[in-house]
């Protein structure tokens, strides 16, 4: 464990705990071995004369290379031997694993947002973090096959730059594999333990199972430096109020409060834990369980046109855990995930035909609790273009585009108020089944344009435009690195090709900077955004004007843009 780092000093103290379970009533004759390499250099050995049969040894380290999140600095990883030795120091037992030298800390308080006294915020090393982070689910639903698209998959979250996976309370845990690629990769990861969006039992019989399971997952991970947070759940404390009409107190749950706390604070005492996801204090239970008292949440809401109030102004939390829009799949998916003759997905009554249904995760042919789940897709495309197209080819364009938009939307609100705002993980990168949903890449990873919008906005450091207030777009430049970042930015209308912008920037480390403004204009456009950083090339854009939008006009945007990944219909 790291029980404390200086950054500046590079200097940092360890502490190793050890349990010896041995039939032997006698071991003050044995001694343990503690060694730390870094590449082929070994920085740290010392050998321990072992009196107990638990006990914590102090390691202090000069000259530490730390491990960072991506974008912050380097993940360096140690090498760690331990050796329990007899007296003729022979090897008895031993324990190698790589271990990353860092502290991890929640900054959390649960005053009122509407009052600007609440606080969710990560913090690595004493530094702030933004948190640009993606939800996981299974890779796939038969679960000895995850292992098969584990390195695909982790492909594309480098990919798209994340800094944290959030492993959702519905979920299998992952494995060796998986967390070995996060530390490798700077990559933080928030954990759930495994409970969801229901009423667990309380009696001590469950308990003690959920105590076990719980023991077993924490020292099978805790050594991770990709691990920053345990959450006791998903959704737990918020369905107390989807399940009865009466507020219920989520703090009488025993599993999260008591059972949970006790074995991280046994045995992981130095890694955050939040009770559940969102959570639901005793200062939010006091007024009636109230969102503007819960500093993170998750923003799924209605649906409709991603710029209404309920994203852009009523939420007050600083951090999202989750959301995300609907999205088509590709037409090739489609043709893969339904028969022939479903592939069209509307029947002449204009409803849903059944294999569509299915694919909108419905559990029984007679079940009709997902029945509306393809609707979120009409319901968006309407928002945006005004109708939605008929022709099963310009649906699916219309549709990924709603959801890229959206998504590239939310990221870029969060990203422009930091560090009033913290993070935002969105719902998710990848289907564990064929199936209709939010996911950015579908089961056979194929990418919708939301993978591409994402990867634009979710560079270390970003130039983005915001919505106009008292009649000016204000451009806006992001650094989420502990570097000073400069470079020229562009921007041009699409239309008519006329500058809009032109200029250099300097954004200071983990800051941001207003670099300009732009007139509101009430025309339609798409202003494209070109800006350097060194010899690095990037792109954006921002959608001008207001709803509804033409969908013709902006599939003659998309050709202009040549976004990778375009799906874009043949004109008929």
């Amino acid at each position: 464990m790291t029980d404390e780092v200086n950054v500046a000093n590079k200097t940092a103290q360890l502490l190793i705990d050890w349990q010896i379970a041995s039939n032997s009533p006698i071991i003050d004759s044995l001694y343990m071995e503690v060694s730390l390499k870094l590449g082929n250099k070994t920085v740290y050995e010392h050998v321990f004369p072992v009196y107990n049969h638990c006990s914590r040894q102090t390691i202090p380290l000069e000259n530490v290379s730390f491990w960072w999140p991506r974008g912050y600095g380097e993940p360096a990883l140690y090498q760690a031997s331990v050796r329990l030795l007899d007296p003729k120091k022979r090897a008895l037992d031993q324990r190698c694993q790589n271990i990353g030298i860092r502290t991890a800390d929640l900054i959390f308080s649960d005053g009122s947002s509407v009052k600007d006294t609440s606080a969710f915020l990560f913090k690595i090393n004493g530094e702030k973090i933004f948190v640009r982070g993606t939800n996981w689910v299974p890779l796939d639903a038969l679960h000895s096959r995850d292992k098969d698209h584990l390195d695909e998959v982790f492909k594309m979250i480098i990919g798209l730059n994340c800094n944290m996976i959030r492993c959702w309370g519905g979920n299998v845990y992952e494995d060796k594999a998986f967390f070995d690629l996060c530390d490798k990769n700077g990559m933080m990861v928030w954990q759930d333990f495994a409970m969801a969006g229901t009423v667990y039992p309380q009696d001590d019989q469950f308990a003690e199972k959920i105590r076990n399971e719980a023991i077993n997952i924490t020292v099978k991970l805790r050594n991770h430096p990709s691990l920053i947070l345990w959450s006791g759940n998903n959704e737990i404390d918020i369905s107390l109020g989807w399940n009865f009409k009466k507020t219920l107190d989520p703090g009488l749950d025993r599993l999260s409060r008591e059972v949970l706390p006790r074995v991280i604070w046994e045995y992981d005492p130095l890694r955050p834990y939040l009770p559940s996801s969102p959570y639901c204090s005793p200062e939010s239970f006091k007024h009636g369980n109230d969102p503007a008292y819960m500093p993170e949440v998750h923003l799924w809401g209605p649906r409709g046109y991603y710029k209404t109030p309920f994203y852009t102004s009523d939420v007050k939390a600083h951090f999202v855990s989750e959301n995300g829009y609907h999205g088509c799949p590709n037409r090739a998916s489609l043709e893969k995930m339904v028969d022939p003759e479903y592939v069209y997905p509307w029947t002449a009554d204009g409803k849903w035909n059944e294999e569509w249904q299915t694919k909108a995760v419905r559990t029984n042919p007679e079940s009709t609790m997902t029945l509306d789940r393809n609707d979120l897709m009409v319901r968006q495309v309407k928002a945006l273009f005004g109708e939605c197209p008929k022709d099963l080819d310009r649906f699916i364009f219309a549709s990924q585009v709603v959801q890229a938009e959206a998504m590239k939307y939310f990221i870029e609100l969060w990203r422009m108020d930091k560090f009033n705002k913290t993070g935002i993980i969105w719902w998710n990168l990848r289907d564990g089944w064929p199936i209709i949903s939010d996911a950015v890449v579908d089961y056979y990873n194929s990418k919708k344009l939301a993978y591409y919008y994402i990867k634009q906005v979710q560079p270390d450091a970003c130039v983005m435009i915001g919505d106009a207030k008292d009649g000016l777009h204000r451009i806006m430049a992001v650094n989420d690195t502990r570097e000073v970042r400069s470079g020229r930015v562009t921007v041009k209308d699409i239309g008519n090709g006329k500058i809009l912008f032109s200029g250099t920037f300097k954004i200071p480390k983990n800051g941001k900077t207003c670099i300009g403004s732009i007139p509101e204009e009430q025309k339609q456009s798409v202003w494209l955004i070109d800006y350097t950083m060194g010899s690095e090339k990037f792109k954006n854009h921002y959608l001008s004007g207001n709803a509804p939008f033409n969908l013709q006009q902006y599939m003659s945007w998309s050709e202009i843009m040549n976004i990778r990944g375009t799906y874009i219909p043949v004109l008929k």
